[in-house]
């Protein structure tokens, strides 16, 4: 019988080993992904949970995504929880955010326990964004959709291997929804691959070193993440703050935040009603995004798990946009989720600007754009999240051209790919030179890219935000510079718009990308005149501008 090691190296030997697995789960999926939006841009995120769901580890990816997984996986075990079940072999789906999918049906959930001495001892589990999962509308999104059901197929949380055995019904249908069947089943079968991959990794940890010495590393790590989560609220500031704001689209928008030695408390319960259009957010996803910003406070530079969210209480009101019910739509999601982040982190900045910046673009901007494409003859569907500024902070200008806090660890689909998969030409990709962001310390610059069609009888979808309401900025710094899009046509005659679902496009028509410069932080009377100066010599500001601002001669 083997003896139980349970000793303080050995504990963390395996959480490390968690680490490893969530991320080599993470690479299975890159390299085996059929959908550049995936294998290039690493749309995704992995994990692994306890056996109740209980986030232990996570991959590299999307913190928005990683933070999804654990809250899907307890909507999986819970709905599966008559023994008998779940059997080894076993690998379940979701996508729906009425039942444990969080984000919008595009994101598939995969999720696989491991068993061990008879018995469940963890999950794997992956999320990725899909090109089409059916539905009104190319791609899945537009802001036509006025309930759930016209946003594509829902996956309501089901098993999708038996046994380790393919349920082929499941699998068809998910397939014949699709406008991109093929690509679709590649893409899930990676992440079936990952989680496998994941289960194998574990199930041989617990061989190694016993079952209860493998559950007993996940449970210490999490109580650890809660202690060093408590140790550094104790340094943040006391009380209880509170902003509302207004949004492009006329909603007023609301955030109070209360914080003490032992919680963090996020109250949105003042906000608007859900609407009618896909502009909403489920609760769990709300909770992803306060766990996101109460980690950056925290301690941002260990694993994240289960322990490191306990002293966040965050109170909603069902039936509002932070709190969907069922069937209003969700399909961009992720614009309202990154308007609640945004909304606390501008909440706090000024009460901890050491540790929040100013305002960055705060958009996902992402755009999608098909067709059929003009070499193959086949439906494709692009769907790129684009670069933008940050904020500036005490000491430091804002990062250039960096995706939003909301996606994290991605990347921008090299131009190669895009012309040699989809029907169009990446023409330009330079810096935004428009005004905004000025400060003691600037704002980073958005970007300038045109993408030029190639394909007849296309279509164009986008859901922008901060249009109309730029970056905001700190101490006396100046806005940052708005997110939109130019359509310019053969003729030269253009329309900017910001949100568009299924415009027309046709060949030699130009989309033009413009992403928005974060917010400066301080007087820009104050800059540094040898920093002015680099700004010229880089071409990031002309000198008459530069007197008008910062008032050098």
């Amino acid at each position: 019988m083997r003896t139980e090691i349970d000793d303080p190296i050995t504990l963390e030997i395996i959480q490390n080993s968690l680490q490893a697995t969530a991320d080599e789960m993470f690479a299975v999926m890159k390299k085996t992904a059929m959908s550049s939006i995936v294998y290039e841009v690493l749309d995704m995120g992995t994990g692994v949970t306890d056996a109740k769901g209980a986030l232990a580890s996570s991959g590299a990816g999307i913190p928005a995504f990683v933070g999804v997984l654990d809250k899907a996986v307890k909507v999986i075990a819970k709905k599966f929880g008559t023994p008998g079940d779940i059997l080894p072999g076993d690998v379940f789906a979701t996508n729906d955010p009425y039942y444990g999918g969080v984000t919008h049906l595009n994101d598939i959930v995969v999720a696989m326990p491991v068993f061990a001495c008879g018995r469940i001892i963890a999950w794997t589990a992956n999320i990725a964004h899909n090109s089409d999962l059916g539905g009104m509308a190319p791609g899945s999104i537009t802001d036509q959709a006025t309930e759930i059901f016209q946003e594509g197929l829902r996956v309501p949380a089901v098993k999708i291997i038996s046994k380790g055995e393919p349920i082929r019904p499941v699998m068809e249908i998910i397939k014949v929804n699709s406008r991109m069947p093929d690509v679709l089943e590649g893409d899930v079968w990676a992440a079936i691959a990952s989680v496998r991959i994941g289960a194998k990794r574990l199930q041989e940890l617990a061989e190694k070193y016993g079952v209860s010495t493998f559950e007993k590393a996940m449970s210490s790590f999490m109580d650890f993440g809660e202690q060093v989560s408590l140790a550094e609220l104790t340094n943040l500031p006391k009380g209880e703050f509170e902003i509302s704001e207004e949004q492009d689209d006329g909603r007023i928008f609301n955030v109070k935040i209360t914080i003490s030695d032992t919680e963090f408390v996020v109250d949105l319960r003042k906000n608007p009603v859900q609407s009618n259009k896909p502009v909403n957010a489920s609760r769990d996803g709300v909770m992803v995004c306060a766990q996101m910003l109460f980690k950056s406070l925290t301690d941002p530079n260990s694993p994240a798990n289960e322990g490191s969210f306990r002293p966040i209480r965050l109170l909603t009101r069902e039936g509002s946009v932070f709190h969907a019910k069922e069937p209003a739509p969700l399909g961009f999601y992720y614009e309202i989720e990154l308007r609640g982040k945004d909304l606390m982190w501008r909440c706090l900045a000024p009460h901890m600007p050491e540790r929040l910046a100013a305002g960055h673009f705060g958009s996902l901007c992402g755009t999608f754009t098909g067709g059929i494409h003009p070499d193959t003859g086949r439906q494709f569907t692009i769907i790129e999240p684009q670069v933008g500024g940050w904020g500036a902070s005490p000491g430091r200008d804002g990062n250039t051209a960096i995706f939003s806090s909301f996606h994290g660890e991605t990347y921008n689909c090299p131009a190669e790919i895009n012309e040699a998969r989809n029907g169009l030409f990446v023409e330009r990709m330079e810096l935004n030179l428009e005004p905004g962001g000025e400060g003691k310390y600037t704002g980073g610059r958005g970007i300038v890219m045109d993408y030029r069609i190639r394909g007849e009888s296309g279509f164009l979808t986008v859901g922008y935000m901060r249009s109309k309401f730029p970056p905001w900025a700190l101490a006396g710094g100046r806005v940052g510079s708005p997110n939109y899009v130019r359509f310019i046509r053969k003729d030269g005659s253009s329309e900017r718009f910001a949100f568009v679902s299924g415009f027309t496009t046709h060949a030699d028509e130009t989309i033009r990308i413009v992403t928005g410069s974060g917010g400066g932080y301080g007087d820009p009377k104050e800059r540094d005149r040898a920093a002015v100066e680099e700004d010229i010599k880089n071409g990031l500001i002309t000198r008459e501008r530069a007197r008008e601002v910062y008032g050098i001669a």
